[in-house]
């Protein structure tokens, strides 16, 4: 949880940086491309797409404010203060942004006539904001509450039910709007599903080097000095030759992979190098233990 605001560090104002970035990102896709073309892809922006539909004097904006208020206030009165500041934050974030963007720029039909490239920023945006706040440890709420509140009193399987309440509220997009709009809903709920994963996978992605080398330090002094990475040196034997060699082991970024792997081939044309991805890495000058 982040620190009371006298006492912000510099990676918690990183994190409200990254909480609010990735809320914005989240709302321009929901309020201009979901909004107006009635794509219901699940979750509290889906229900409010349904609810405004049969609720005429209320605004989808407006009806996702109340449930993302009751369901926050649901989550405080189960868990008490320990429930999440930054899912607080962004869930109100969120509503706010959608509910004065409905006052100050409202919409009364779609962007453009083509549904297929508005589906795509309707799922795109959402998914990438979304993608960069599980990488903080937040959520913007809604639904999410209920599966905490799930998994603390039943034994149900919280996945398959979320899964199984995103494809319910789905598919009643077909039913409010018409089969082509559901069928663009259901498109995006399995992109969506696809592209978060997708986004999450590469904002994590590290290149993880094995160099194989008999003129180590010159190597590790580059890794060190210039990179301001770590490394670990291990003794090997070829298994042909039985020549000894030394493997030095590092993880560093893409852009620090590009210099290093162009630092070995000009220094040191006889190493070895294996390059893998790596998806987590928790340690220091990465990812934290918590």
């Amino acid at each position: 949880m982040l620190k009371p605001a006298n006492t912000l560090s510099k990676e918690n104002l990183k994190e409200f940086g990254l909480m609010t970035a990735g809320t914005v990102i989240m709302v321009i896709g929901i309020y201009f491309f979901k909004y107006p073309n009635h794509f219901s892809t699940g979750g509290v922006s889906g229900m409010s797409v349904i609810l405004g539909h049969y609720i005429p004097t209320s605004t989808p904006g407006t009806i996702g404010l109340i449930i993302n208020v009751i369901l926050l206030a649901l989550g405080y009165a189960v868990f008490g203060r320990s429930f999440g500041f930054k899912t607080t934050y962004v869930a109100l974030l969120q509503s706010g942004l959608i509910w004065a963007l409905e006052r100050l720029l409202p919409m009364s039909a779609p962007m453009t006539d083509e549904p297929m490239l508005e589906i795509i920023f309707a799922v795109a945006l959402p998914a990438i904001g979304s993608a960069i706040l599980f990488n903080i440890g937040a959520s913007s709420g809604g639904t999410d509450i209920v599966a905490m509140v799930l998994r603390k009193y039943t034994s149900l399987n919280i996945g398959k039910a979320l899964l199984c309440s995103d494809c319910i509220i789905t598919l009643m997009a077909c039913v409010a709007f018409g089969m082509q709009t559901g069928l663009f809903s259901i498109f995006g709920l399995v992109a969506k599903s696809l592209l978060v994963d997708m986004v999450l996978e590469n904002i994590h992605i590290n290149k993880c080097f094995h160099i194989i080398t008999a003129h180590p330090d010159r190597i590790e002094d580059y890794i060190l000095n210039h990179l301001r990475r770590g490394a670990t040196r291990i003794h090997g034997e070829g298994i042909y030759t039985h020549e000894g060699r030394e493997i030095l082991l590092t993880v560093v970024n893409r852009r620090q992979a590009v210099q290093l792997r162009n630092f070995c081939k000009q220094n040191d044309p006889t190493a070895f190098l294996l390059i893998t991805n790596t998806g987590e890495i928790i340690g220091k000058g990465f990812r934290g233990v918590n």
